[in-house]
């Protein structure tokens, strides 16, 4: 048998999440255009996540009973016909197409949450001293994934427009392409990916889930940290979440042209997040620290969100009309979502390196599943909360997000930098 592959297993991550990236900023506009409300555009989103929330435990127990190599395959087979009921669901209309589109969501959430399945995988390959550093990958093709996948749903898009005039084709290009991209990656994977775990070998005992929760929040200053990611979270999946209808309503985009543009900002936001997390934030780290930085991070993410609902014009965005009087506005559109992008990319290393900085060694891996846990709550909670309160005003989500992160930077401002100044204070 081959040796297993870190590179292999990276590319079937990433190819994943370029398939999650592909249909995601679309979602918000396809759903408004089949007559979702605000609320049910938050539920269709927030399905993904909760479905990775309640499945992720089961796919790593499984694995561990199983083996890595058939639960990845599987996970990824099953995505393919999710991107492809995505697909199908596209060219639908009316309420049976929210239907079709939920179930889509359904499915790739419970097959998406296989990322611990890739992680056991890592774990299983890599020596201890080494794990954290490899464990990166995944963080790395989650990044990528949301630069590549908006960028590709742009395209094609674009591509079925060329070669066909209907309406349909070009809606359902996006899914259609992340279904052919998922099939690829289970043949790669089927051929090229080795079993890592041994079925049946022996394992330590692990406390069951809600051991690890309280043992994880009975340290308030684990808890605090846990808690500002939980509201970063939350106020980016808002921002995510409602984008694509905020678009569509101060630029006055139809809904396919507000779907396109959504994809090219995600992609835009994405790239500005990658590239501040290459480099920036290795020397604003050693000039800030990590407490100053997580508390900055979330003033400017804060103060980004709250000028957005203001932003809008009567032009289309297209290179051109940044050459018109009208252009202007659409500049200030890039330079606040630059921001926002900047404000989350610096948030989330820095807070882990802190969490893991105040975590014992040998529970490591149970903290930071607790944290990933509580993004995986924001993320569920996020969009429908969003999407509830811009039926009422488009405003209200970016302000009450804004605020929120603001409060929680001052906040940590204070604690985080006290913490830091006693390593081993647990308040």
């Amino acid at each position: 048998m081959r040796a297993p592959s870190l590179g292999t297993l990276f590319l079937t991550v990433f190819v994943d999440l370029v398939g999650f990236g592909l249909v995601l900023p679309l979602l918000p506009n396809y759903s408004r255009a089949m007559g979702a409300s605000g609320l049910e555009v938050g539920l269709i989103m927030a399905s993904y996540s909760l479905m990775q929330f309640v499945f992720a435990p089961a796919w790593g127990a499984l694995s561990d009973r199983v083996g890595r190599r058939p639960v990845l395959l599987a996970s990824t087979f099953v995505a393919t016909l999710s991107y492809a009921t995505f697909a199908v669901g596209s060219t639908m209309t009316g309420r049976a197409a929210l239907g079709v589109l939920l179930a889509s969501r359904v499915v790739a959430g419970i097959c998406g949450a296989n990322i611990t399945v890739a992680q056991a995988y890592i774990a299983d390959i890599t020596p201890p001293e080494d794990r954290s550093r490899r464990m990166g990958l995944i963080g790395m093709a989650f990044g990528l994934g949301f630069i590549v996948g908006p960028a590709l749903a742009v395209g094609a898009q674009q591509v079925a427009g060329w070669m066909s005039a209907s309406e349909r084709v070009v809606a359902a290009a996006p899914g259609a392409l992340a279904a052919g991209l998922c099939l690829c990656n289970f043949l790669a994977a089927f051929l090229r990916l080795p079993e890592s775990w041994k079925p049946g070998a022996a394992t330590p005992t692990r406390r069951t889930r809600w051991e690890h929760l309280s043992r994880t929040l009975s340290r308030p200053a684990i808890a605090f940290l846990i808690l500002t990611f939980f509201l970063a979270t939350f106020g980016f999946t808002c921002f995510e979440s409602t984008l694509g209808l905020l678009i569509q309503k101060n630029f006055g985009l139809v809904d396919k042209a507000a779907a396109r543009t959504n994809a090219v900002l995600f992609c835009y936001a994405g790239l500005i997040g990658a590239l501040v997390q290459a480099g920036p934030v290795g020397r604003l780290l050693k000039k800030l620290g990590e407490a100053h930085l997580v508390a900055g991070s979330l003033v400017v993410f804060g103060l980004s969100m709250l000028p957005l609902p203001f932003l809008g014009g009567d032009a289309p965005l297209s290179w051109g009309v940044f050459f018109q009087p009208s252009g202007w506005r659409w500049t200030m559109l890039l330079v606040v979502v630059g921001g926002l992008a900047v404000g989350s990319g610096l948030t989330r290393p820095p807070l882990f390196g802190l969490l893991s900085r105040l975590t014992p060694a040998d529970e490591q891996g149970a903290t930071l599943g607790v944290a990933q846990s509580a993004g995986a709550l924001a993320r569920v909670f996020g969009p429908p909360f969003a999407g509830f309160l811009f039926d009422r005003h488009p405003a209200w989500p970016y302000w009450i997000c804004g605020l929120l992160a603001v409060a929680t930077g001052l906040v940590a401002w204070s604690r985080l930098v006290r913490m830091a100044r006693t390593p081993n204070a647990q308040a």
